[in-house]
């Protein structure tokens, strides 16, 4: 037998920490002149990006940051978040992107909790965190950004912090930024949502973000100079890690301020968009903007969506509009997305209704993922692949995140049997393929059978009023739970509880059937996903 180990050391020479930092400096010594961010007036290319982004990080090492700080943005998707996600870990701190749409309170847990040393705040979102700050314990160097495209509301905004501008002349674009010692080091923080109590704050690594943001461009289809839209938060898991994946092909991060349908419309048609991503919420924005507001493509837009599947009529519209759809599904504790609907080549073939019921699956492993079942969380044992057997998605590998910060309970919990239990219930197919159900706690027990939401809403979603929909729970003395249905109709469209019922009766078992229907405009995070845990408390209150 060969000695596979004597003399073969890991030295320097063969062995690097994976980073996604060095995405950039590839892209900025490779391609110095391409056009990399694109903002109002602002067009920079890479080297100049690049440069900014190392001024970042020596101006905060020059202001006493260091490995292990945490630099928190409070920012929306526009160039300065896109440099702390490059300058915050090239001085070895790590970057804590907040919900630009949080109540001052839990910001102010957040800072706390995260121990920020640093704030970067944009100028509308001076006020919540002046609440925030008198709220906290923390007192972190607050940078303030100076954005021309901010509200006019809110351009004399300021809490006394350092200019945004100020900070990057005290840096020097020559400075030599320390790699990680391991790519086990934190690169960011991010917290979940918190619905169910404070917000846990997951912790993500080097190596995790790198594979990660490899295996959006290999899912995403993205070639050389790819020009993405910036559609998705920065701030929720990392904008997914696109803020590496775009530039690791040196591409053109096209940022936005806000979703809103004419300005998406315009920068596609301006800029040649060929890649965004986001929640349902985005393409129905997309779809729902007046005609004389719209613009033509130049080409086929890649549209990366995660969340509840698209219905039918959607993905028609989407695909006459010039957009090709793919389905992922994620976590926080992933990174984002790490299961992709691979679409096989001989389903464009089928009918559309057909080609619907395969894209609402959520898929397969990314190739970034080593892990991916559907098992009982008793037995810890897959469940069969029969496309019917209920049980709880788990995933393992190294795009899941290093853990909670200061949780070590729930970093045990969520990684007990050696697998990150995710909370949310599924079948496996039997060509493998994962469909979600539901959330664990989202299921309906009704007469001791499980209901799942997600199935009664695909129902009602296949009835043409029907704009958006949300199933969900309601205590019922006899049954003890009832699906109850919160919908939102389309613009000038119209249909009563009994015609939603009946419609449902007509596919659906009986007992699965909504007894009660509330029309109303549902509650949505910011990054488009119903709040059902609104919606549950609606219901009891019903």
């Amino acid at each position: 037998m060969a000695d596979y180990e004597t003399g073969l050391a890991q030295v320097a020479a063969n062995h690097q920490p994976l980073t996604p930092l060095l995405f950039l400096e590839r892209a900025a010594q490779v391609f110095p002149d391409q056009l990399a961010v694109v903002h109002g007036a602002v067009r920079r290319p890479y080297r100049a990006l690049r440069d900014r982004c190392v001024q970042l990080a020596h101006a905060l090492v020059q202001r006493g940051v260091g490995r292990g700080d945490t630099v928190a943005a409070l920012l929306p998707n526009i160039p300065e978040m896109l440099e702390c996600h490059y300058g915050v870990p090239m001085a070895g701190a790590v970057l804590n992107t907040i919900n630009t749409r949080l109540d001052a309170a839990t910001i102010a847990y957040i800072l706390d909790h995260g121990e920020a040393k640093v704030v970067v705040v944009d100028r509308e979102f001076m006020p919540v965190l002046r609440l925030a700050l008198t709220q906290c314990k923390a007192t972190p160097l607050v940078i303030e950004v100076a954005d021309p495209l901010a509200p006019a509301a809110v351009q004399n905004e300021t809490l006394g912090g350092v200019a945004y501008e100020t900070l990057l002349a005290e840096g020097d674009a020559g400075f030599a930024w320390p790699m990680p010692r391991d790519e086990w080091d934190a690169i960011t923080l991010n917290y979940t949502s918190g619905t169910t109590g404070k917000p846990k704050g997951v912790v993500y690594h080097h190596r995790g973000a790198h594979l990660l943001a490899v295996g959006n461009v290999l899912s995403a289809g993205m070639g050389r100079h790819p020009v993405y839209l910036w559609t998705l938060p920065m701030f929720h898991c990392n904008g997914w890690c696109f803020p590496w994946t775009v530039t690791a092909q040196a591409g053109v991060h096209v940022c936005l301020r806000a979703v809103r349908g004419p300005d998406m419309w315009r920068l596609m048609g301006d800029e040649g968009v060929t890649h965004m991503c986001g929640a349902p919420i985005v393409m129905a924005t997309l779809l729902a903007t007046p005609e004389a507001e719209k613009r033509a493509l130049p080409g086929q837009v890649q549209f990366v969506v995660a969340g509840a599947p698209p219905p039918e009529a959607v993905l028609a519209a989407m695909k006459d509009a010039g957009f090709a759809v793919c389905h992922v599904y994620g976590l926080t504790e992933v990174y984002g997305p790490a299961v992709v609907n691979e679409w096989h080549l001989d389903w464009n073939a089928r009918p559309a209704p057909e080609q619907a019921a395969l894209m609402a699956r959520q898929g397969v492993r990314y190739l970034a993922l080593e892990g991916l079942d559907v098992m009982d969380p008793a037995t810890m044992q897959p469940v069969p692949a029969d496309g019917t057997t209920m049980g709880e998605v788990m995933m393992r590998g190294n795009v899941v995140m290093k853990g909670y910060l200061k949780d070590a309970k729930a970093t045990d919990a969520a990684f007990a049997g050696g697998w990150f239990h995710t909370g949310d219930l599924a079948v496996k197919h039997p060509d493998g393929y994962v469909q979600l159900k539901d959330r664990s706690k989202d299921i309906i027990i009704s007469g001791g059978e499980n209901i799942s939401s997600i199935e009664v809403e695909d129902a009602l979603y296949k009835h043409p009023a029907v704009a958006v929909v949300a199933v969900v729970a309601r205590p019922d003395e006899k049954w003890g739970e009832t699906p109850c249905a919160f919908v939102e109709l389309k613009p000038g469209a119209s249909a009563t509880a009994e015609e939603l019922i009946t419609f449902a009766k007509q596919r659906l078992a009986g007992f699965k059937v909504p007894r009660h229907v509330v029309f109303a405009e549902l509650p949505k995070t910011s990054t488009g996903k119903i709040q059902k845990h609104v919606l549950r408390s609606q219901a009891r209150d019903e």
